[in-house]
């Protein structure tokens, strides 16, 4: 008797990031409650704590959503360029940092439509886990080559599984701590999120003051 071969199994189709951020600002212009929500709050006051400098020349801030993080951000930057992968998103943040005449909010791709120079600081928040294996690599080597000497690089992401997406928090910080050739000045985590500090710089708060 001739056995067929077994057909191989279908494979699980990537989620489509413009598709689901589409789906999410057509019914909110603020999907995940970045003003209302505790966490939300909370996380912005530790990301901004944890740099390790008071003011940076040139900032970068992909996937800045509504602009939430965006406009607390502006206060430490002599420049912030920010940007989202959404149009919708592009807006509200535009119309959230209006009055401030140093911040630009652009619409961009990660990694892909990275922009050119290089930056004091890049904050990579609640996005890194939207990209696959082969746009995370591409994200650390934009990382690793537009980072300027002595520059901060921050990251923040939900610990929590996300549904529809394949990647954790977790996984995109073992990731970053394993590829990128920086110092890691600082960690906190907690059951819901996890952040990083990272620089070419490994002095200390203290010593960085004390020069």
């Amino acid at each position: 008797m001739k056995i067929e071969p077994k057909a191989p199994e279908p494979r699980a189709q990537e989620p489509n990031a413009q598709d689901y951020f589409a789906g999410l600002y057509q019914g909110s212009n603020d999907p995940w409650l970045l003003r209302e929500r505790w966490y939300e709050r909370r996380k912005r006051a530790l990301t901004l704590a944890a740099l390790p400098d008071e003011h940076y020349r040139r900032a970068y801030e992909p996937g800045c959503a509504n602009g939430e993080l965006t406009a607390e951000l502006a206060a430490r930057c002599e420049t912030l360029l920010a940007a989202d992968l959404n149009p919708a998103a592009v807006e509200l943040a535009r119309q959230r940092v209006a009055h401030l005449q140093h911040v630009r909010v652009e619409q961009r791709a990660m990694p892909d439509d990275w922009p050119d120079g290089e930056f004091n600081l890049i904050v990579i928040s609640e996005v890194a886990y939207y990209l696959n294996e082969a746009q995370l690599a591409g994200l650390i080597a934009k990382l690793t080559v537009s980072l300027a000497e002595g520059g901060t690089l921050i990251a923040c992401h939900w610990r929590r599984p996300i549904e529809g997406w394949p990647h954790s928090g977790d996984h995109v910080h073992r990731e970053l701590r394993a590829k990128l050739t920086l110092s890691r000045l600082s960690c906190y985590q907690d059951d819901d999120m996890v952040l990083d500090v990272w620089s070419s710089n490994a002095e200390s708060i203290y010593q960085r003051e004390a020069r």
